[in-house]
């Protein structure tokens, strides 16, 4: 055929303008992707002729897709602070430009300076840690999962475990605390009703096999009504009793007062060290508002032997996590609140909130949108069912379209009522022009 002769040769795509400064190896191998497919469509009669020109454009687009980068940065406008999906806590600018320093260089992450031989990368964030929880140790792994991987498979490998029947959660991704306990090597003694768990149903499980007492925090939902649980003071008070091992996942933790009334159900960290834990574990990316990590505090005979379990590597953190968790820690010891975002968003309040949607409402005009009083949730699997106060600008118009338009310009928003909403308690007052200009594009103004 005479078409199929005048497919381009390789080279020639190699020497076009279309391509220069191109990585040539790349640019050669989605030519003959795309000149092979192109000939296949001539053979199948699929296409009669082609345009030479379109073909370079394509196979351009092709490559500059490639370095499209797959994570992007959204405005989260949906109200929710430690949105999953989204990435869960935010890490502030000035944080990242202290940890830069060290990241962006060698560095002393398995070096001691002072004997000039191998050092303990936990080393460096466990006096800080430590200073701030008031515990004798901590040790950091990559998540709490890893966490309570790690501690059931080093203290309960083979013995029993207690756990009230109503604290065997799942959370996001099909984490079940049976299973987890199952691949652990521990052996899961559920006690209790799923509603009502008293400390008899503990009391009453302990036998010569039992090695820990485990309280579980109940992320991403909670028991409300005819219920009961066992406070972790009792639980603690029992497991020394009975010279056994108490631990509480807390999933998530806090530290400062919040500025709202969460009910008697949640717990800071401050609370539940108070209790002298024989060891706790929570997430570095909830509440804390740091990177991705689980952190473990407690005795430090315990935590030395989690750090002995060949597991321990294959569950360790990276450098870039621990500076940037370090300066974390030491944005707490200093009550910089405005250098750990997920706490500031939380502490704004409804008349700040308020103030900042009306500037947009008025700088877009007033009959595009008003301002509405609503409620959020924290998210993450954090406060399960607390609500938090917000202020909402309710753009006028058709809910799931205006939905699809502003997701389209990575602004996500959300839909309540029927109507479509940007929550000013997850907009970053740096993005608030981004976000008059993109509500400009879209409502026409």
């Amino acid at each position: 055929m005479k078409t199929l002769r005048m497919l381009p040769k390789i080279d020639k795509c190699l020497s076009h303008p279309r391509f220069e400064g191109c990585n040539p190896a790349l640019v050669m191998k989605l030519a003959r992707t795309h000149i092979e497919a192109l000939r296949e469509a001539l053979l199948n009669k699929e296409i009669e002729h082609f345009d030479e020109t379109a073909l370079m454009e394509e196979i351009k687009t092709a490559y500059d897709a490639l370095f499209e980068p797959s994570l992007k940065p959204l405005i989260n406008a949906t109200g929710v602070i430690l949105h999953t999906n989204m990435g869960r806590s935010l890490i502030s600018k000035t944080l990242l430009e202290r940890a830069s320093a060290v990241i962006c260089n060698y560095s002393n992450l398995e070096y001691n300076l002072e004997e000039g031989c191998r050092g303990e990368r936990y080393e460096h964030v466990s006096v800080h840690l430590k200073t701030l929880l008031g515990v004798e140790d901590v040790l950091v792994v990559n998540n709490n999962a890893s966490a309570v991987f790690l501690i059931l498979n080093t203290f309960a490998k083979q013995k029993e475990v207690v756990v009230s029947r109503g604290e065997l959660v799942e959370i996001g991704g099909s984490f079940r605390i049976p299973e987890v306990m199952k691949h652990s090597g521990a052996l899961l003694c559920e006690v209790g009703a799923t509603n009502k768990t008293k400390k008899r149903d503990y009391e009453n499980a302990i036998n010569e096999n039992t090695v820990m007492l485990m309280k579980v925090h109940q992320s991403n939902f909670s028991i409300e009504g005819f219920s009961e649980a066992v406070a972790y003071e009792e639980i603690k008070a029992l497991a020394s009793q009975h010279a056994l091992l108490d631990y509480y996942d807390l999933g998530s933790g806090y530290l400062p007062k919040l500025p709202y009334n969460l009910g008697v159900r949640e717990h800071s960290l401050g609370e539940i060290l108070t209790c002298n834990p024989s060891l706790i574990s929570f997430s570095g990316d909830k509440l804390f508002g740091s990177v991705q990590a689980g952190i473990i505090a407690g005795r430090a005979d315990l935590i030395e032997k989690l750090k002995q379990n060949q597991l321990l590597r294959m569950l360790r953190v990276d450098k870039i996590t621990l500076c940037l968790l370090e300066e974390s820690i030491k944005a707490y010891l200093k009550e910089e609140w405005e250098s750990i975002p997920t706490l500031w968003l939380l502490f704004r309040s409804v008349e700040e909130l308020s103030q900042r949607a009306l500037h947009v409402k008025e700088a877009v005009g007033e009959n595009s949108c008003e301002i509405v009083h609503s409620d959020t949730y924290m998210g993450g699997g954090t406060l399960p069912n607390r609500k938090f106060p917000t202020i909402a600008l309710h753009v006028k118009g058709k809910a799931t379209l205006l939905e699809k338009k502003f997701r389209e310009k990575l602004v996500i928003g959300r839909i309540e009522e029927d109507k479509f909403l940007l929550d000013f308690r997850t907009i970053l007052p740096q993005n608030e022009s981004h976000v008059i200009a993109i509500i400009k594009q879209i409502i026409g103004h």
